[in-house]
This record gives structure tokens, C-alpha cells and sequence, in this order.
């Protein structure tokens, strides 16, 4: 008496390669969004450099925010 018998040259061995290749894109996917978090993210090595008080003076003297009087003082302060 044969009640468990798989049919593995049937149409149902044929879906079960949808399963596997199903599982490995899963997988695959997975990886992919963590390598682009990690590259978004970067380790501290990699991280960009700050901005220095010396760039944010110069950004505000080319908004107009301070003159040149202003900026050249501010400038000699940030320097000693």
C-alpha cells in the first residue's frame, strides 16, 4: 500500500524549483538592502568630513550675513 508516495516527475516536482529559487532571491534581496545601508550609513572611517568654524564664517561672508571687516576678525579669532 503505497498512500505516501511523492511524485517527483510530475507537475509538482516541477514548483518545488519555485520554492528554492523563491528562498535564494529572498536572500539575496536581504543582502542587498543591508550592503546599502551599511554604504549610506559608512563606518566612521568613512564618514564625511564636518564642517570647520573657519567654512561656516566663510559661508556666512558670502551670504552677506557679515562683511568683510567683520569676517577678517572673526577670522584672525578662529585662528589663534
Amino acid at each position: 500500500m503505497q498512500l505516501l508516495q511523492w511524485n517527483w516527475g510530475g507537475h509538482m516536482g516541477g514548483w518545488m524549483w519555485f520554492g528554492w529559487i523563491g528562498g535564494a532571491l529572498l536572500i539575496v534581496l536581504l543582502v542587498w538592502v543591508l550592503v546599502r545601508t551599511m554604504q549610506q550609513s559608512g563606518p566612521a572611517g568613512n564618514a564625511p568630513p564636518r564642517d570647520t568654524p573657519e567654512d561656516e564664517l566663510k559661508r556666512r561672508y558670502a551670504r552677506g550675513e557679515i562683511d568683510r571687516t567683520e569676517y577678517e576678525r572673526k577670522l584672525e579669532d578662529l585662528r589663534k
